[in-house]
């Protein structure tokens, strides 16, 4: 039987997975808030998130990549009650890594405890405990990443409109992956995935590194001259209170289990690889 993935939040990264799972041979379908705005790859199916209920019975694995709100993970509250009661094969739930909270810029990996400490992160780690739930008799999957980039969505962006900008603050590492790694991690767990029970992955490269680091090397690949270094003190006072929090936190994350794991390595190992990627493309 053809394996149906449905994916609830058809964005940024469920896009990637759609074309990745429906080029592996897997029916594919998405859901959208907004379906007349969505804009699915050629051959996925679309529907409204209303009606994800009715197409759920047709699906054998579901990927989530919807946020939490103040009133929880919304597929769980809007359709909790259908997803129990499925036969759903594999899920799989897209975190992130800042439900490790701050570690002083020290190591975590997959076996790490959460200890989130904005609320935002905290939902999150609710959310992850209310799909955990679900392992008893399923397969399932929690999959934190790191930031997110790709085409589209990188430091070369910035660069490029004059928003980008170099903010130094020496030991300060962030953990990032490739859109496209996280479509590769998602088919791998998907293959890999026994009948029941729970897994923490880590959807993160190599090589966590600076900030400044990044906008850097980005600007040396398209031939400009790097914004000027702002000390971290001096940038904070012009920080949104979001980008305010993402600063207060420092922590190196590992991801040695989930390759192992996975049987995989990374498209992209480290910013490198990704960036350059981007640009060829």
């Amino acid at each position: 039987m053809t394996q149906h993935l449905l994916i609830a939040g058809l964005g940024y990264s469920g896009t990637a997975v759609a074309k990745a799972a429906l080029a592996a041979g897997l029916r594919v379908t998405g859901t959208a808030r907004n379906p007349g705005a969505a804009r699915p790859p050629a051959g996925v199916g679309l529907v409204a998130f209303e009606d994800f209920a009715m197409v759920l019975p047709e699906a054998t694995h579901l990927l989530v990549t919807a946020s939490p709100g103040e009133a929880g993970d919304p597929v769980l509250a809007a359709h909790g009650a259908a997803v129990r009661a499925s036969g759903l094969a594999w899920v799989g739930y897209i975190s992130t890594t800042g439900v490790y909270g701050d570690h002083g810029g020290g190591w975590v990996d997959e076996a790490t405890p959460p200890t989130p400490t904005q609320d935002r992160t905290r939902r999150r780690v609710a959310a992850e405990q209310a799909w955990a739930a679900l392992a008893g008799d399923r397969a399932v999957d929690v999959m934190r990443a790191g930031g997110i980039y790709g085409p589209g969505r990188s430091v070369f962006d910035e660069l490029r409109d004059g928003t980008a900008r170099r903010t130094v603050k020496p030991g300060h590492a962030f953990s990032r992956v490739h859109r496209d790694d996280i479509a590769h991690a998602v088919l791998a767990a998907i293959r890999t995935a026994a009948p029941r029970g729970l897994r923490t992955f880590n959807l993160v490269d190599d090589e966590p590194v600076e900030s400044a680091v990044v906008v850097a090397y980005a600007a040396q690949l398209l031939g400009m001259s790097p914004p000027p270094a702002v000390p971290f003190a001096e940038a904070e006072a012009r920080m949104s209170p979001m980008a305010r929090s993402f600063w207060s936190e420092n922590r190196r994350v590992a991801n040695a289990a989930t390759k192992t794991a996975l049987g995989i390595e990374w498209l992209y190992p480290s910013y490198r690889e990704g960036l350059a990627a981007i640009l060829r493309d």
